[in-house]
């Protein structure tokens, strides 16, 4: 009697451990979403085009995501030091907008890259629109 009562009470210990609903995935992580801004040849400052792709950045970034990541780039006409400053100059004029448009100055990181990582490859000393741009990735 004892054997059939222990068991019993085996089985419903097992029956209820296996009743326990698994717990659940934390959810997956929102994608990564990346906007590009392209700048007039030697120039930092914003188009009207490039403003709504700012504003657009903006209203994700809002959304809850909490990470931006700025890159500035040139082309590859003018001297490399200069491009570095240049690309830093449109990187700035992205974040000041971002802030302008609502995201956490401290939510917004810049990097600076000048002329070393093309859209485009092009020879030294070439005006190419595409290479003049700040990739704007939110995570």
């Amino acid at each position: 009697m004892l054997k059939k009562l222990l068991g019993a009470v085996a089985a419903a210990f097992l029956l209820a451990a296996c009743e326990e609903p698994a717990p659940s995935a934390p959810p997956p992580p929102p994608p990564v979403r990346n906007f590009l801004v392209f700048f007039d040849f030697d120039k930092s400052n914003l188009t009207l085009r490039a403003m709504d792709i700012v504003k657009e950045a903006a209203n994700v970034a809002k959304s809850g995501q909490t990470r931006v990541i700025r890159t500035g780039h040139t082309d590859t006409a003018g001297p490399a030091n200069y491009n570095v400053a240049l690309s830093l100059r449109r990187a700035n004029a992205v974040k000041n907008a971002l802030v302008a448009n609502g995201v956490s100055p401290t939510a917004i990181s810049v990097i600076s890259k000048g002329e070393t990582q093309l859209l485009v490859q092009t020879a030294d000393g070439v005006r190419e629109p595409q290479n003049r741009r700040v990739e704007i990735v939110i995570q």
